[in-house]
């Protein structure tokens, strides 16, 4: 059974359709999103592109959080993106507006994590890990593709953006903006983003690369504690900072690799646990 599916983020939404028998992903259409709209105008842009899709199946959807991806309520506040939608029900609103009976919502670093698990960087491997950096970070613990979110083995949640590492939350040290602020300190000059500082590393500009180099020495050692718990024996990193992984290879000393297209992966892993939950 072919599954459609959304992949929303904070200024575009894609729809896909993803065949099983070979995870083969047809993009449908790559629309931008007004994160910061009404309510209303949010679905009615969903609705739209899922109209794209063959729904006859339903939908199955992979969003950030936070968010109740049970019951479909987003609670989004202070995050840049859907502060309209903080208490309102986009399960509810959506169904309607597609008229689908069943409408599967799931986080999407743990659909970035499945779906490298099913057909990517990590496939198969009994206790993996994905990590999704971008303006936040991502975690999702998996074991046999299972994602695991409770025990003494994992953060809470699974979520180790919730963690601190040296006294402080986790995200000051490793996420875009803890880049784009580190890189700031050192120079005295501010980057448009940290493609650009990767950019700068690779053309030879040794205060960008030490820069990256010391943000992810943060993330190595705020990762291997929970790499030992976990018993993981290979990582995947995602998001647009995995673009510069080539350049961080040496602060990583356990076994990981970047992924080829995180949103790919993404729109496979909700494909598969929309499968695993029919």
């Amino acid at each position: 059974m072919d599954v459609a599916v959304l992949e929303i983020g904070g200024s575009h939404v894609t729809a896909a359709v993803v065949r099983p028998a070979t995870w083969d992903v047809t993009e449908v259409d790559r629309a931008k999103l007004e994160s910061q709209a009404a309510a209303e105008v949010v679905v009615g842009q969903l609705a739209e592109t899922a109209r794209k899709l063959p729904l006859a199946n339903g939908l199955a959807v992979a969003l950030p959080g936070p968010f109740d991806f049970g019951t479909g309520v987003a609670w989004y506040r202070g995050q840049g993106k859907f502060d309209q939608l903080y208490g309102f029900n986009l399960g509810a609103a959506l169904s309607a507006e597609l008229g689908i009976d069943r409408l599967l919502f799931m986080n999407d670093a743990e659909a970035f994590a499945v779906g490298e698990w099913t057909a990517g960087e990590v496939r198969g491997v009994e206790h993996c890990l994905g990590v999704t950096i971008g303006t936040g970070i991502g975690t999702a613990f998996l074991a046999d593709g299972l994602v695991v979110r409770e025990g003494g083995t994992v953060p809470p949640g699974g979520e180790l953006y919730k963690t601190t590492y040296a006294g402080k939350p986790l995200e000051d040290s490793i996420s875009a903006r803890a880049i784009l602020r580190r890189y700031a300190d050192r120079t005295g000059t501010e980057a448009a983003g940290v493609k650009e500082i990767a950019d700068q590393a690779r053309a030879g500009d040794t205060a960008a690369h030490e820069v990256l180099t010391a943000c992810f020495t943060d993330l190595a050692a705020a990762l291997e504690p929970w790499l030992a718990r976990f018993a993981v024996t290979k990582t995947v990193l995602g998001g647009s900072i995995s673009g510069a992984f080539d350049l961080v290879t040496p602060a990583l000393p356990f076994p990981v690799s970047a992924t080829h297209d995180t949103e790919h992966s993404a729109l496979i892993g909700a494909a598969a646990h929309y499968l695993r939950s029919a």
